[in-house]
C-alpha cells in the first residue's frame, strides 16, 4: 500500500520552481485623495531599456488603454488620439514587439505595456532593429489591467522599475533549519525503526515478517530504475494535462500529508504512558487518543487544501504537512545497499538537470519542462503543493511575480535523506558510534550553504541536487573507504542481515548441541 505512493512522491520531489531576472514592477496610483497604489507585475529585456532601481524622482505617466488595439502599424492609431507623453497598453499578437514598440515611439508614447492573456514573457527582436527602440517595453497581464481599472478608476498614472534583488534573504536561514533538521530527523527515526526490528529476530517466524516488510518498503535498483523511468512518464503528463492533473495530485497530496502527520504524532503519542483508554469496535481495541489524533489530522489536510491560495497564513500548513510527508517517507522507504543510493540520486539528479537545463532547447517557448510545470502551464493560477514555503522578508520583483516565498522542493529533502537513513542504519548495523550518520548529514548542511552560496551569485534559482548529491555521496565514500568498509558499505543491509542471520543460526546450533538429550 505504501508504495503506491512513491511514484506520486519523486514526482513532487523535483518541482522546484526557478525564475530567471527580467522581473520588474508596475507601480500604479489612482487620483484619489489620498491616492490609492497597487503594484503589478512586468516581463521587460534589460538589454532593450534599462528600468531605474527605486522611485525616487521618477516621473510617472498618464496610462491610455488601448487594449482594443495591437499597434502592428501607423494606421491603427487614430489622427485624433493623442499618447504623447502617455503610457500605453496594447493587446499582444499579430506583430513582433518591435513592430508595436515602434508604433508606439514614432506617436510620441513614453511606455509601452503589451497587455497578454497567456502569461508573461520577455520581449524579443532583432538586435539591429532593438537599437532604434529607446521607450521601455514590458509585458502585462491582461487580468492586472481590468483589475487596475476597478481598483484605481478610470486614470491611472503609472511608473515602472526594477528593484535590485537583494544580496541574501534571511528566509533561506528558515529554509535551511527546516531541511537539515528534516533529513537529521527522519535519518535518526529509520535507525530507531531499525534497531526495533533486529531486536525482534530470534525466530524464524520473526525472520520471515521482517523479509515480507522489507519487501514493502525496499527499492532494489532495478525498481529504482523503473521508478525513475514513471517520474519521466508523469512529469511529461502534467505538461499537457496540467490543468486536470493538478487537482489530482493536491487530493492526494492531502491524503498523503494526513496519514504522514498522523504517523508522525502518533509515534510521540505511544511514548506518553498516560491517557490510553480504549474502545472495542469490530473484534479490536482501539485508542481513544488516536482516534482524536486521526481527527486533528485529516482537518488539517482539509483546512489547507480550502484555504491553501491564502498567501497570509497557509503556507505554515503547507510546511507541517510537508514537514511530516518528507520524514514518514525517509523513515518508510528503505534503501537496502549504497549501490542502490548511488543508482537513485544519480538518477535523479539526471533526471532535474535534463528536464531543466535540456528541455529549453526542445520546446517551442524555450522554457523547461520543470519550469512550466512548477509554475502552472498556460497561466493556470493552482501550484502543486511540492515544496516547503517561507515568505521573504526583502522586497523584490520576485515578490510580485508570483513569487513571495523562498521555496525548496520536497525532493531537496527527501532524496539526500534517504541516503541519511540508510547511512543511520548502517550505523547501528555495524555499532559504529553514528559515524556515517553525522557526517553525511553534515555533507547535507554544506551541500545546502552551497546551493544558497550559488543562488546569491548566480541571482537566479538552482537545482538543489546539483550540489547535494555530490556533497553526500561523496562523504559517505569517504568515511567508508577511510574505515576500510567499503564492500560491507556498498552491498548493504542484505549483507549485514545475513552476516546476523547466520551468526544467530551458528549460536542456536551450538546451544542445541550442548543441551543433555531428553531420552535415556
Amino acid at each position: 500500500m505504501r508504495r503506491a505512493w512513491l511514484p506520486w512522491a519523486a514526482l513532487w520531489a523535483l518541482l522546484l520552481p526557478r525564475v530567471n531576472g527580467q522581473e520588474g514592477i508596475l507601480h500604479a496610483s489612482g487620483n484619489g485623495i489620498p491616492p490609492l497604489t497597487k503594484d503589478y507585475c512586468i516581463r521587460y529585456n534589460p538589454s532593450w531599456v534599462s528600468l531605474p532601481n527605486t522611485l525616487d524622482d521618477i516621473a510617472s505617466s498618464s496610462l491610455e488603454n488601448l487594449t482594443s488595439k495591437v499597434f502592428c502599424s501607423n494606421s491603427e492609431v487614430p489622427s485624433t488620439l493623442v499618447i504623447k507623453d502617455k503610457a500605453v497598453v496594447v493587446m499582444r499578437g499579430n506583430c513582433s514587439f518591435v513592430d508595436k514598440a515602434r508604433t508606439a515611439q514614432s506617436h510620441g508614447a513614453k511606455i509601452l505595456l503589451i497587455a497578454s492573456k497567456s502569461g508573461l514573457s520577455s520581449p524579443s527582436g532583432n538586435k539591429t532593429d532593438v537599437q532604434n527602440v529607446t521607450i521601455p517595453v514590458a509585458l502585462v497581464r491582461y487580468n492586472d489591467i481590468m483589475d487596475m481599472q476597478q481598483a484605481l478608476g478610470a486614470r491611472i498614472n503609472v511608473t515602472l522599475y526594477s528593484p535590485s534583488l537583494p544580496e541574501f534573504d534571511y528566509s533561506m536561514v528558515v529554509i535551511f533549519l527546516i531541511a537539515v533538521l528534516t533529513v537529521a530527523l527522519g535519518g535518526y527515526w529509520s535507525g530507531v525503526s531499525e534497531l526495533e526490528d533486529l531486536k525482534t529476530v530470534t525466530s524464524p517466524e520473526d525472520r520471515e515478517t521482517r523479509r515480507k516488510k522489507e519487501e514493502n518498503v525496499t527499492f532494489t535498483p532495478l525498481t529504482v530504475i523503473i521508478f525513475v523511468v514513471i517520474c519521466c512518464a508523469m512529469l511529461l503528463l502534467l505538461y499537457f494535462f496540467y490543468k486536470w492533473l493538478v487537482y489530482v495530485i493536491i487530493s492526494v497530496f492531502c491524503l498523503a500529508s494526513a496519514m504522514s502527520l498522523y504517523n508522525c504524532l502518533s509515534a510521540l503519542i505511544r511514548k506518553i504512558s498516560f491517557g490510553q483508554c480504549r474502545i472495542s469496535c469490530c473484534n479490536k481495541s482501539i485508542e481513544v487518543r488516536l482516534i482524536f489524533l486521526a481527527g486533528f489530522c485529516i482537518a488539517t489536510a482539509v483546512v489547507w487544501a480550502v484555504f491553501r491560495n491564502e498567501d497570509r497564513w497557509a503556507w505554515i500548513l503547507q510546511d507541517i504537512l510537508g514537514v511530516a510527508f518528507c520524514l514518514n517517507f525517509i523513515k518508510t522507504l528503505k534503501m537496502p545497499n549504497f549501490k542502490s543510493c548511488v543508482i537513485l540520486l544519480g538518477l535523479l539528479l539526471l533526471y532535474d538537470v535534463f528536464f531543466v537545463f535540456i528541455t529549453p532547447f526542445i520546446t517551442k517557448n524555450g522554457e523547461s519542462i520543470m519550469v512550466e510545470v512548477a509554475a502552472g502551464p498556460f497561466g493556470n493560477s493552482e501550484k502543486l503543493p511540492v515544496v516547503i514555503r517561507v515568505p521573504r522578508l526583502e522586497y523584490s520583483a520576485l515578490t510580485i511575480c508570483g513569487m513571495p516565498f523562498s521555496l525548496l522542493g520536497f525532493g531537496d529533502i527527501i532524496v539526500p535523506g534517504l541516503l541519511v537513513a540508510y547511512c543511520r542504519r548502517f550505523d547501528i548495523q555495524t555499532r559504529s558510534s553514528s559515524i556515517y550518520y553525522v557526517s553525511c548529514t553534515i555533507a547535507y548542511a554544506v551541500g545546502m550553504v552551497l546551493t544558497f552560496v550559488v543562488l546569491a551569485l548566480m541571482k537566479m534559482g538552482q537545482p538543489a541536487l546539483l550540489y547535494l548529491v555530490p556533497c553526500t555521496l561523496i562523504t559517505s565514500s569517504l568515511v567508508a573507504w577511510r574505515r576500510k568498509e567499503m564492500k560491507k558499505f556498498w552491498q548493504g543491509s542484505s549483507y549485514q542481515m545475513m552476516e546476523h542471520l547466520d551468526y544467530t543460526a551458528n549460536e542456536e546450533s551450538t546451544t542445541t548441541a550442548n543441551e543433555p538429550s531428553g531420552e535415556q
